[in-house]
């Protein structure tokens, strides 16, 4: 049985303004292993987000396919893809997006009840994540009352909330001092680690990059292989 989570194939996307064509991705082939930390990096505006949108069943490659274990999206209807974006990935975004009138708990709890899961198996599934993140006693605070890495630690908790195969972030640290930055990536490589899942991190801060298992440089619509993370 094959350990990649996610597989792209020959992945165009390409946007058109009036007579103006902009070839985004251009036959991008990648793979994500079970486990496996990526950094994704490359130039502002190279398509790092795109990217992430297509991988993530966001958006429809103009051409090729992806992958969610094994199983391909091409053909999926926008149900069965919006089923796998909440049942097989996970999203964290450079501003976490928590619902404000919620809490943490509650935060983590909601994604989990909009599956089926019953409030109170949700609630204690929650309280665990809670727990992982170091917030059991910033549980019932809703994010203004949160720092900032607080408010991050929330969306890593939410992001794993369903136990997806695939964890997809964009800038996750971007918006953090350089001390919480590095606390709150400290804290989302020991839970890929331990959950086994692939992840696929788009940064600019290349120390962060260095600190994962490989990095992909996206650059002119196209994916290399940069050197592996020491």
């Amino acid at each position: 049985m094959s350990d990649i989570v996610l597989e792209l194939k020959g992945v165009e996307r390409v946007y058109r303004q009036a007579e103006e064509r902009l070839d985004v991705l251009k036959g991008v082939d990648m793979a994500l292993h079970k486990g496996e930390l990526v950094a994704l990096v490359g130039p502002s505006g190279a398509g790092k987000s795109t990217l992430l949108h297509v991988a993530g069943l966001l958006e429809y490659p103009d051409a090729g396919d992806v992958l969610i274990d094994g199983a391909s999206c091409a053909k999926l209807s926008d149900d069965a893809r919006t089923g796998l974006r909440r049942t097989k990935i996970g999203f964290i975004y450079q501003f976490h997006h928590l619902l404000p009138e919620f809490s943490a708990l509650e935060n983590v709890m909601i994604p989990q009840m909009v599956d089926g899961v019953r409030r109170k198996q949700a609630r204690a599934s929650a309280t665990a994540l809670i727990e992982s993140v170091g917030l059991t006693a910033r549980a019932t605070h809703r994010p203004a009352k949160l720092s900032g890495g607080e408010q991050q630690r929330v969306a890593i908790a939410r992001a794993l909330a369903n136990s997806p195969a695939v964890l997809l972030a964009d800038e996750p640290t971007g918006n953090l001092d350089t001390h919480t930055a590095d606390g709150v990536f400290g804290l989302l490589e020991t839970l890929v680690r331990q959950s086994g899942l692939g992840g696929l991190v788009a940064t600019h801060n290349l120390d962060l990059a260095n600190r994962m298992d490989r990095i992909l440089r996206l650059e002119n619509g196209t994916l290399h292989e940069g050197a592996a993370a020491t």
